[in-house]
């Protein structure tokens, strides 16, 4: 790795590797010969899987560290007792994205995908067409592929990364193709405004060699780009729509000319924007309309990503990532097409920032839900904030009811529930853990 070269470093202790993007960077650097452990505050999936790899994991922050060259991610607080002592010993600390952008520069392609939603999805697809490709290409996600994971490398000519805006950590990122699907305000705790996140995309979009932008997106395209994709005018767009049980077909046009035909597996609409922007990447690194189509169709979906996870009182539960009103919109309508009676909302605030900064945009997209049940917010990396909680949120929406606990939510979740009805829970903290502690168990 490119890292190595420049540090002789060949040992790594990751400080929260459970993460989703941490661990596939320890995996990463595992495979490539590495000597790799870590930490993390809980144990997990992705800590079992790494510990079925052979990369030791301890639970906790009173492990010493050894090695070279320390890891930690955004969510690490400082004073945070195992990167503070790292930091006295004189220990080579280096931020996921810095690493991240270290191993990007030892591949001589690299596609990144970023956008404020849909990324995790476009990355996914954009790894089964490589796969169907047989091209060697190295995948890190920010999510889990039904059937690849959150990593998977068949080898080191791409490489296939997520390319997050937060803190700005996607500069650290020089790219072959840079893929951008969309430009909303986020993350308000590093963004003071919409110009500001828009400047930092531009700045990633300068440092690709070719910029591939979501043409129906009012932000995205203004920002400077090679090739634009969507569903109204663009150099590669839908066309003839159809669905089936909100699982889409259509019709690939590149500059009016017809390519293939490609039908989905993902439910959702917004599926066909994730497959353009994949579609398109992949067509500016020589891969054919046919093996595309290939690759798209192989796609089944990923964790967490409007996934079926089980029943409660005999009820399906669906769980999304959605976080930001904009997610949650298109998750809602999705979920309201497909259900036979009304949709159940559970809703988890994720930062106090976000919530606060943008409740007038959540409290419009919730207050349409009939009786929304508030789950007390997951605070990531934030300390309380009143104004920014689940508490405040729900105070502003007539119907809406709260809970702090899988004991409360159980409670609502039964006050008004139908057989004919749908469960969607949606948030990117905890709440995915705590449903799944709730749902019916199968009969044995």
């Amino acid at each position: 790795m490119c890292l190595q070269k420049r540090s002789g470093a060949q040992s790594y202790y990751f400080i929260g590797i459970g993460g989703v993007s941490m661990s596939a960077l320890a995996r990463l650097l595992h495979e490539n010969g590495a000597c790799v452990r870590g930490s993390d505050a809980a144990e997990s999936d992705l800590t079992r899987m790494l510990a079925r790899c052979h990369i030791p994991v301890s639970i906790g922050d009173g492990e010493k560290i050894e090695e070279d060259t320390v890891v930690y991610s955004g969510a690490i607080k400082e004073g945070h007792p195992q990167l503070e002592a790292a930091r006295r010993a004189g220990k080579r600390l280096v931020e996921r994205s810095e690493l991240l952008g270290a191993i990007a520069e030892g591949y001589p392609h690299v596609i990144s995908v970023a956008g404020c939603h849909g990324k995790t999805t476009a990355s996914c697809m954009l790894a089964h067409i490589f796969l169907a490709a047989k091209a060697p290409f190295t995948a890190h996600i920010g999510g889990e592929d039904l059937s690849l994971g959150n990593y998977f490398s068949s080898g080191k000519q791409y490489f296939l990364t997520e390319a997050c805006e937060y803190r700005r950590s996607f500069l650290s990122l020089k790219s072959e193709v840079a893929v951008i699907l969309n430009c909303d305000l986020d993350h308000t705790d590093c963004y003071k405004n919409e110009e500001e996140i828009l400047a930092a995309y531009k700045i990633f979009a300068s440092q690709a060699k070719r910029t591939i932008v979501c043409a129906d997106d009012l932000r995205a395209r203004a920002i400077p780009h090679a090739v634009t994709f969507g569903q109204g005018d663009a150099d590669i767009r839908a066309a003839d729509i159809k669905k089936k049980d909100e699982r889409y077909a259509f019709t690939v046009l590149e500059r009016g000319e017809e390519t293939v035909r490609i039908t989905l597996s993902a439910i959702g609409r917004v599926h066909i924007y994730n497959a353009l922007a994949a579609y398109t990447a992949a067509r500016l690194e020589g891969i054919s309309p046919q093996t595309i189509k290939a690759g798209l169709e192989a796609f089944r979906g990923v964790k967490r990503r409007f996934e079926s996870i089980g029943t409660f009182c005999g009820v399906p539960l669906i769980c999304d990532y959605a976080h930001h009103p904009r997610e949650i919109a298109s998750t809602i309508s999705t979920a309201e097409k497909i259900a036979k009676g009304k949709v159940q909302i559970v809703f988890q605030p994720h930062t106090y920032t976000r919530t606060r900064d943008l409740m007038a945009d959540f409290v419009a997209v919730l207050k349409t839900c009939p009786s929304p049940i508030i789950y007390a917010t997951y605070p990531a990396r934030e300390n309380f904030i009143f104004e920014g909680s689940a508490a405040a949120l729900a105070a502003r929406l007539p119907n809406a009811r709260y809970a702090d606990g899988p004991a409360s939510l159980s409670r609502r979740l039964r006050e008004d529930l139908h057989p004919s009805d749908l469960i969607l829970v949606l948030g990117a903290g905890d709440i995915y853990q705590i449903v799944q502690t709730i749902l019916d168990r199968p009969r044995t």
